[in-house]
């Protein structure tokens, strides 16, 4: 006799196994790149950030704001209920500096690489869509 199984919705928007272990390293290397190597030394006022901040002409909130964001969205990524909403938020922070170094700082050779990034955070975001909707779902409580 033939069984009929009901497939879980979540499951449709979960990823396979290779998928998710492919998510979950680029997760752990831009999470760690994003905390170690591109927020903390704007926190810490490392004089190639300082010098690009004041280029930029915001004055030192902006580069601590930028810092806090960046380190954020990195601890997001290793956080599995976060994931997807730091990946987003990653995403959009990259195309606004793909913007300032296109329009502010007239360095628009530099900005491809802020837009690739801004598209595998796209990518890992849409991937992680459960964790979204999970958050989502913990807020509207």
């Amino acid at each position: 006799m033939a069984s009929i199984s009901i497939a879980d919705p979540a499951d449709a928007t979960r990823p396979g196994k290779v998928r998710n272990r492919t998510l979950w390293t680029l997760q752990i290397l831009f999470g760690l790149f994003f905390v170690i190597v591109s927020g903390l030394p704007k926190v810490t006022g490392q004089s190639d950030a300082v010098r690009i901040f004041d280029e930029i002409g915001f004055g030192d909130w902006f580069r601590y704001l930028t810092g806090a964001v960046e380190i954020a969205g990195g601890i997001g990524l290793l956080v599995p209920r976060l994931s997807g909403l730091a990946a987003a938020g990653l995403s959009i922070t990259m195309v606004l500096a793909a913007a300032t170094q296109a329009f502010v700082l007239h360095a628009p050779a530099m900005a491809p690489f802020p837009l690739v990034l801004a598209v595998v955070f796209a990518w890992i975001a849409y991937q992680r869509r459960d964790s979204l909707a999970a958050v989502r779902e913990t807020l509207s409580r």
